[in-house]
């Protein structure tokens, strides 16, 4: 039985070590981003965050530590920035955490938290949450899961905020590098109750629920051979990861990221040194599945 509070990625969370300069970065990069948010104190952690529909990409840093970030903390001491979490959309955490509870796993929540939202007509509102979080050593891949409840979607979905130069839509892919995509495929599909479906490169894709994007779990070298010619230093050969992208132009994407595109095939592609320990995979919409 699947989830029934769970019903597909949210957004990705992207651990980086000082923020603002993260925001100028992807703002160089084409993305509309929004203003900074600083969380309730408990949290200890600002973000800033470039929205599409319906998911998002949130950057995330720690202001002050917490008892609540040191997993966030501990991921950037050993791995750098780059992927550290990824949110499903949670239609009740309460019930979506007693969900999981049910399955032998103990809930890390639900944790309420809000920050404060400037509006584009220049009010100050607040973005409120409600979140629950797997036990942190269940992490398929090395990248923690969790599900956001939204409270105040307005607050979040800013019709201003989720234009883009570079033409990005929406995520449709999020691909994890590990030695051992099989178990760690399962490892997520049994988390979720989602059955994992082998693809014909040996990588294999867990699908999150209802039309949202998809994991993917492939070796560093499976990762190389979908997208030549893109360099991947920086990214762990267990956690490394991918965004891929939906673009609406491809040469609107290619003109925003300027010198920082790489073209392979299909994608035109940034490769994860230049958008802070991510691979950022631009593609068509109707680029069809690998074959």
């Amino acid at each position: 039985m699947a989830l029934k509070n769970v019903i597909g990625i949210d957004h990705a969370v992207i651990m980086v070590t000082d923020l603002d300069k993260a925001a100028e970065n992807y703002r160089r990069l084409g993305f509309t981003v929004s203003p900074r948010g600083t969380h309730s104190a408990h949290m200890g952690t600002g973000n800033y965050t470039i929205m599409f529909d319906p998911d998002y990409m949130e950057l995330l840093g720690v202001l002050a530590a917490t008892e609540h970030n040191v997993p966030a903390r501990a991921f950037l001491d050993k791995r750098g920035e780059g992927i550290e979490r990824i949110a499903f959309t949670a239609v009740d955490s309460a019930a979506g955490a007693e969900e999981i509870r049910a399955r032998g796993l103990t809930p890390i929540g639900p944790t309420d938290f809000e920050r404060p939202v400037t509006l584009p007509n220049g009010t100050v509102s607040a973005a409120k949450f409600r979140t629950f979080m797997w036990p942190t050593a269940e992490a398929p891949g090395g990248v923690r899961i969790f599900a956001c409840q939204h409270k105040t979607r307005e607050t979040v979905w800013i019709p201003e905020l989720m234009r883009h130069a570079n033409a990005a839509k929406r995520i449709k892919q999020i691909l994890i590098a590990t030695p051992e995509p099989a178990q760690d495929a399962a490892h997520l599909g049994r988390l979720i109750d989602r059955e994992p479906k082998a693809e014909p490169d040996g990588a294999m894709t867990v699908a999150s629920g209802s039309d949202r994007a998809d994991f993917v779990y492939l070796t560093l070298e499976q990762l190389g051979k979908r997208y030549p010619g893109v360099p991947l230093g920086g990214l762990a050969e267990r956690g490394g990861a991918a965004l891929v992208l939906v673009s609406g132009d491809l040469a609107a994407t290619e003109k925003a990221l300027g010198s920082a595109a790489v073209r392979s095939g299909p994608a035109v592609c940034v490769p994860p040194a230049k958008a802070n320990g991510t691979l950022l995979a631009f593609v068509p919409a109707d680029l069809k599945p690998i074959l």
